[in-house]
């Protein structure tokens, strides 16, 4: 009989695991796939936290602009 030791590493969230399912997971059709989001919204509500943009707004304009020019020059 195997004996589990809890460790910081193990204990994971039902929210985690509920994000990580609907990121990576595969659902069997759109009911299956709505369950998860209706499972998913009320953990995740209970400790919202704001969205924070990261990314520079300058880079993504001119990696758009590149992908611009790159379609018209194949075009």
């Amino acid at each position: 009989m195997p004996i589990w030791s809890v460790t910081s590493s193990s204990i994971i969230r039902p929210a985690a695991l509920t994000k990580r399912r609907l990121k990576r997971g595969s659902f069997t059709g759109i009911v299956d796939l709505q369950a998860a989001i209706n499972r998913y919204v009320p953990d995740h509500n209970t400790d919202p936290r704001p969205f924070v943009w990261k990314a520079d707004p300058d880079k993504i304009i001119a990696a758009a602009a590149r992908g611009h020019q790159t379609f018209d020059s194949i075009h």
